[in-house]
């Protein structure tokens, strides 16, 4: 319980948490984004990292030069990359037999199925809209590694994919995350983050679920 607590902290004042991280152990602050990133797109049992938040606050802080902008920018891009491949090699590894796994605290099986009817709705694209939808976001490489989706197709959603996500949201941060009225609101702005795409997710699969649903 104290775990969620904290981590549910940590995602709601991501901001204070990485300054401090910054102010005490410098440099240090890239390998701990790079492994959260890593973690997040790469392991399908670690979804609930602040993905979206974390690359908005790190442009916030490039923008008022706590940390380098191009040097953000490039090892979050490497690490989001080769998180959705390794997640990708994981699918495939494991391929079909995934269908038939149960819920545990260790694979969920409603996000899963979520992202595979996304995926069966959108196709590829997927890869590249799943990067601003937590949850979604881990699954989706997976999904498409479980559906067998050739590595050079998946290779250029994934790369497209992040280049938009990184690039996107850590400019963002740069630009805006330091104007009066977002950083006063930042908490909420945080909560949208996370809460708009997940329900944008659910409409999707649920849309997808009732296409694929036999007529009676």
């Amino acid at each position: 319980m104290e775990l969620v607590t904290f981590l549910i902290d940590f995602i709601i004042h991501i901001d204070k948490h990485l300054e401090a991280f910054v102010t005490s152990y410098g440099v240090w602050v890239y390998a701990l984004l790079f492994l959260i990133i890593f973690v997040e797109t790469g392991v399908v049992v670690m979804p609930f990292l602040p993905g979206d938040s974390l690359l908005f606050v790190v442009g916030a802080m490039c923008g008022v030069g706590l940390m380098s902008y191009p040097l953000a920018v490039g090892l979050l891009f490497v690490a989001a990359v080769l998180g959705d491949q390794c997640n990708y090699s994981i699918g495939r590894y494991f391929g079909p037999k995934v269908f038939q796994w149960e819920q545990s605290r260790y694979f969920n099986k409603k996000a899963f199925d979520q992202a595979h009817a996304f995926y069966e709705r959108y196709g590829g694209i997927t890869i590249v809209a799943a990067r601003f939808m937590p949850f979604l976001r881990t699954f989706a490489p997976f999904v498409g590694g479980v559906s067998q989706m050739t590595r050079s197709k998946f290779t250029f959603y994934n790369i497209g994919g992040a280049v938009l996500w990184v690039g996107g949201i850590v400019t963002a941060g740069y630009f805006f995350g330091n104007v009066p009225f977002v950083k006063e609101h930042l908490e909420k702005i945080i909560w949208a983050m996370i809460l708009i795409p997940g329900l944008l997710v659910l409409f999707g699969a649920w849309k997808a679920g009732r296409k694929a649903r036999p007529s009676t």
